[in-house]
């Protein structure tokens, strides 16, 4: 999800931080009447302080969970652990606890109805998330729920596999895609795999377990009602939650859509194609941005072609590594930093004409500098990364249809280019070592439901396409569509709009007020000497 921070040994898409600055028949699922909820616990009760067993999950009050970096959106909140089954297929087998976190609303009259919040990744926790979640206004009226997802940090047993990020770190001295890297990659992975299985039964972390594990919270917390907010990866389980878990799902809000239909790597490759466009597109509409840099898009693709066939190595300072750092950027690299980039478009345009005049410092101190970053060490649950990826996408999409999607995205990149699709890598070599047996197809049916939905997208989003937000929306009755223009992956992040938006939306879910699109302007973009 994915959020999106730099592409990690294997993630979907997630937030990027400021520093680096035909769809399967579906179930029907029917929504709720939008009234507010009313929750089962008594008003003297405050959500999340009562002990309460609910079939084979139960909820208790307690310290709040664990996190790797601060999180200040916590302080004073309402915590505690959920217990559920690992797997639900295996009567008496073992239990897995899952940290919660329920900020309270910041009005002292709070709406009845809460809201959920579905991490990105797959992998991030969501506990982790919660600054993001209070910085951009989600408990202006409602209490927000914050629960890890199984594997994740704050959850028991964790399956994060620092080794793997540790590889990626190793890894910016190395060919992207050649296939000595590849098989460091599968090494990793095997090693992550061993260390999982060692503690958890692997082919139970997945989508359905964890929107199962939501339902089970839901009414371990005693709610009637709730609202269901969530990004990048997030909107996938979100889109499988109000499918198989309609009850109680007073609305549900995406951004960064990626459809459980679609999800693997050829999406992924449209994805990128759309958020390039945008964002060179933006560019050329610039006078100065078109005269400094013309014809950007044909540019980029050059040195695409060129680097893969003729890599570079350099070596840049990167904070806090005792020594100047090898960096090697081929083709591969190139199109998974502009993936990310867009988080930081003003400088994207001249960073590309750096690297076509000789200088490829800018791209290279970016690329290495998030891959080093020690927010990008032991934060990502690569063992249930690994469980959505080997189980719900890479036994429903073959390596040939991944190459077959980049090629009619990108006609002129190299095939070895096109094997990888961004921020996939190895992904059918990975899921064969990390074997476990493919979920139900039903998995990706399409979402059908009457259920309130705002689907939101990115005009500059190069890893979920800003075209799923339209494809979804056609099997939700009642959905809002909007592309907030000229930011990337998970608009909320970092659009005021954004954010005004989607709180106007859990306070009235079949009209809410999206008239500050109207004033948004593009970004002015660096313009070197």
């Amino acid at each position: 999800m994915m959020s999106i921070r730099p592409p990690h040994h294997r993630r979907a898409p997630r937030r990027f931080p400021a520093a680096l600055a035909g769809a399967t028949a579906g179930v029907l699922a029917v929504g709720l009447a939008v009234t507010p909820a009313r929750a089962e616990s008594s008003p003297a009760a405050p959500l999340g302080t009562v002990a309460r067993t609910v079939g084979d999950a139960r909820f208790v009050p307690g310290t709040c969970p664990r996190t790797a970096d601060p999180v200040p959106a916590i302080d004073g909140a309402r915590c505690g652990t959920l217990t559920v089954p690992e797997n639900r297929s295996r009567h008496r087998g073992r239990k897995i606890t899952l940290g919660v976190a329920i900020v309270s609303a910041a009005t002292s009259r709070p709406a009845r109805d809460p809201i959920v919040w579905f991490a990105g990744g797959p992998g991030d926790d969501a506990v982790a998330e919660a600054q993001l979640a209070i910085d951009g206004g989600l408990n202006r009226d409602r209490d927000v729920i914050f629960m890890s997802q199984r594997g994740t940090y704050s959850a028991d047993p964790v399956l994060t596999c620092p080794n793997i990020d540790e590889f990626n770190a190793r890894a910016v001295g190395l060919v992207y895609g050649a296939r000595s890297t590849g098989r460091l990659h599968v090494q990793a992975t095997r090693v992550c795999r061993e260390r999982s299985a060692s503690r958890a039964d692997i082919s139970a972390y997945d989508s359905p377990e964890s929107a199962t594990d939501y339902a089970d919270l839901r009414v371990a917390l005693g709610i009637k009602q709730w609202n269901v907010f969530g990004i990048s990866y997030g909107t996938d389980l979100a889109l499988q939650y109000m499918r198989d878990h309609p009850r109680g799902i007073r609305s549900v809000g995406i951004d960064g859509v990626l459809p459980p239909s679609l999800a693997g790597g050829a999406v992924t490759w449209s994805a990128a194609r759309q958020g390039f466009d945008s964002l060179f597109k933006t560019c050329a509409e610039q006078p100065a941005c078109n005269r400094r840099y013309p014809r950007l898009s044909d540019t980029f693709e050059r040195l695409v072609r060129q680097l893969e066939a003729r890599p570079i190595t350099t070596t840049v300072t990167v904070p806090g590594q005792p020594a100047p750092v090898k960096v090697v950027l081929d083709g591969g690299v190139l199109v998974n930093w502009l993936t990310s980039a867009t988080h930081v478009a003003p400088g994207v345009p001249r960073s590309i004409d750096e690297l076509a005049h000789g200088n490829p410092q800018r791209i290279a101190e970016q690329w290495a500098g998030g891959k080093l970053s020690p927010q990008a060490i032991g934060r990502i649950a690569h063992g249930l990364a690994y469980g959505v990826f080997c189980r719900e996408w890479t036994p429903f999409e073959s390596e040939a249809d991944v190459i077959r999607g980049g090629r009619r995205a990108f006609p002129t990149f190299p095939r070895s280019v096109l094997a990888n699709a961004p921020q996939l890598p190895f992904l059918h070599a990975d899921c064969r070592a990390w074997d476990v047996p493919p979920a139900s197809p039903s998995a990706r049916n399409v979402t059908r439901s009457n259920i309130p939905t705002l689907v939101m997208s990115a005009g500059f989003d190069a890893q979920t396409a800003p075209s799923n937000g339209p494809y979804v929306a056609r099997t939700l009755s009642r959905s809002t569509v909007v592309t907030v223009p000229y930011v990337a992956h998970v608009a909320f992040a970092e659009s005021p709009c954004a954010q005004s938006i989607t709180t106007s939306f859990f306070n009235r879910p079949t009209a809410p007020n999206t008239r500050c699109l109207a004033g948004l302007q593009p970004p002015t973009f660096e313009i070197a000497p």
